[in-house]
């Protein structure tokens, strides 16, 4: 999805016309450096739950205060990798040079100050924090010790790699299952810088990474319980929700998006076309269609079949546009 394209504006509203656009896409104040060219692209691909999100531009700061970071937004947790030009950050009172190649963290609903000051660009990996399931202390603990993990490389591969083919990859009806494992290997980074050297929460996050497993092994599964993962963890349910709630994360909402989830991908598959509402609902641990069709509704907006019928659109769409390519 193409957000800004700065040559397709005329060379003295471009300046005006970047600002806003960047401003209201990251919620922050945006200041372009002199420049003989002033311009600047940002493209946006959804893969489930998460995104990427590409930006470049001729040399721009943007600052983020405390009154910006408490608006009404969803949180996100981006995972970047400076792409062109030097990049500076500055949040939590950490400051470093970021240049093309390195990754970093940056939490979206904080304050933050980001620039490069020639042309440059940068991509990331944009996760909800809901989905992380992971409280901010870890999230921020790891932003500013991503060195000590030993998965800081294969992550900044992967986030370049998302983006040499993001047009398919988020046009592919299993786009959403990549953005899952998005989720997880971006869990797995975050939680091995942030509990490096402590061994007491290396062992809680071991036991929750054994859990979340556990519970996408099972999670069609319409007896799925709490009891049932706690016994097989051999822990007490009491001792199971004290660690989610350690991890500011509901198991059974958790359990219920992850079914939604699933459900919402194979609705959009061409070859599951035959099979019933209510047929894909039990694959997916809901015994009683009509409460799936309401939780389905509350998530998406709109019914699982009317979801089937514009999937189906889109697919047609899509194959319509590249038959006359």
């Amino acid at each position: 999805m193409l957000l800004l394209d700065s040559s397709e504006v005329a060379p003295a509203e471009r300046a005006d016309m970047i600002t806003t656009v960047m401003a209201e896409a990251s919620g922050s104040t945006v200041r372009l450096e002199p420049h003989a060219r002033v311009h600047a692209r940002m493209d946006l691909w959804r893969l489930g739950k998460a995104q990427l999100f590409r930006s470049e531009s001729s040399g721009v700061r943007m600052q983020m205060d405390e009154r910006q970071a408490r608006r009404d937004v969803p949180p996100l947790v981006a995972l970047a990798v400076q792409e062109r030009s030097v990049g500076l950050h500055a949040q939590f009172g950490d400051r470093r040079v970021v240049p093309a190649g390195e990754l970093m963290v940056v939490d979206l609903t904080a304050p933050f100050d980001f620039s490069w000051r020639t042309d440059g660009a940068s991509r990331a990996l944009q996760l909800p924090i809901a989905e992380l399931g992971l409280p901010m202390d870890v999230v921020r603990s790891a932003a500013a010790r991503l060195d000590t993990s030993p998965l800081r490389r294969l992550l900044t591969t992967y986030v370049v790699d998302l983006f040499r083919d993001a047009d398919r990859i988020s046009a592919d009806p299993n786009a959403g299952a990549v953005g899952t494992s998005s989720i997880d290997l971006a869990r797995a980074l975050l939680v091995s810088a942030a509990t490096a050297g402590d061994a007491r929460a290396t062992d809680r996050q071991t036991l929750l990474a054994q859990i979340r497993e556990y519970v996408r092994q099972n999670i069609r599964d319409p007896d799925l319980s709490a009891a049932r993962i706690a016994r097989a963890h051999h822990v007490s349910v009491r001792h199971l929700y004290s660690l989610c709630e350690q991890a500011e994360f509901s198991l059974e909402q958790w359990i219920i998006s992850r079914r939604l989830e699933g459900a919402f991908q194979e609705l959009a598959r061409p070859d599951t076309a035959h099979r019933s509402i209510a047929a894909t609902a039990l694959r997916w641990g809901f015994r009683d269609p009509a409460h799936f069709t309401r939780r389905f509704r509350t998530a998406y907006g709109l019914t699982p079949r009317d979801w089937r019928v514009v999937a189906r659109e889109e697919r047609d769409g899509r194959a319509s546009r590249d038959g006359t390519q």
